[in-house]
């Protein structure tokens, strides 16, 4: 039998709010962390992510007392991190009550903290976030890190399989040229990372409508499909999500 797909909001949270923008820019206030964890609880999302944006820019650690809020209130597993520099900040996040951790631009300076997360916490534990931008001139999808600030030298596709080789146990993938848009998500990225790893893959940026939900899972072959600005203003309802995708054959939590 399929294993369940599952749907799965983001919190972006600065300043101790939630907040959304559009590639990644003009951050638009959403409102409270807690509050909105405790209505996707209710509303029957599978799990939430919980992206602390500004800590790596900001040169801190995750708001540990955030999670530990928001951890209190849902039941539903939380992945949770931004700014992790060492193994005690993977430690902290999973103290304070997250189940997953996920690592994107301290994995990049230092893989080995990839391979030091899953030996202590688990490779289930250890979740590789990657944003990754359509280069055309070089034909690759390039690794940003520090919020989608900086570009590297990375090809997301070759990061992803080093990320694996680590021993990270799923990969968190946005697509900075849909984050936000609305226009999809990009399903091609998907295909491609499918073709590479064989770990869960969580799809991130570009979520519509319901239909795009259909798409990425149906053929981009993902595992979870995560999604923000559709959930936090209401424009699609959970419950009503999960149904509808039920309905079209595509095995879902109920």
């Amino acid at each position: 039998m399929a294993l369940a797909k599952r749907i799965v909001p983001a919190l972006d949270v600065k300043n101790g709010r939630v907040v959304k923008g559009i590639n990644f820019l003009n951050l638009q206030d959403v409102g409270d962390p807690v509050e909105i964890a405790k209505a996707y609880q209710d509303a029957g999302a599978d799990e939430l992510v919980f992206l602390d944006i500004s800590a790596t820019l900001e040169g801190r650690t995750t708001m540990i007392d955030m999670i530990e809020r928001v951890s209190s209130v849902v039941f539903m597993p939380l992945t949770a991190g931004g700014g992790v520099t060492d193994l005690n900040g993977i430690r902290q996040i999973i103290k304070a009550g997250a189940d997953k951790v996920f690592l994107n631009s301290a994995a990049v300076k230092q893989p080995k903290l990839i391979l030091q997360g899953a030996e202590v916490f688990g490779s289930q534990a250890i979740v590789g976030a990657i944003d990754a931008k359509w280069d055309e001139p070089a034909g690759i999808y390039r690794v940003y890190i520090a919020g989608g600030t900086k570009p590297t030298d990375l090809n997301a596709l070759t990061w992803a399989q080093t990320m694996v080789d680590y021993g990270a146990g799923e990969l968190l993938v946005t697509s900075m040229d849909a984050d936000g848009t609305k226009d999809g998500y990009d399903v091609k990225l998907y295909q491609a990372l499918n073709d590479v790893v064989k770990v869960p893959i969580v799809a991130s940026g570009g979520a519509g409508k319901i239909q795009d939900f259909t798409e990425v899972f149906q053929d981009g072959h993902v595992d979870a499909a995560l999604a923000a600005s559709v959930f936090h203003y209401n424009e699609i309802a959970i419950p009503f999500l999960k149904q509808q995708l039920y309905d079209e054959g595509i095995p879902m939590r109920r």
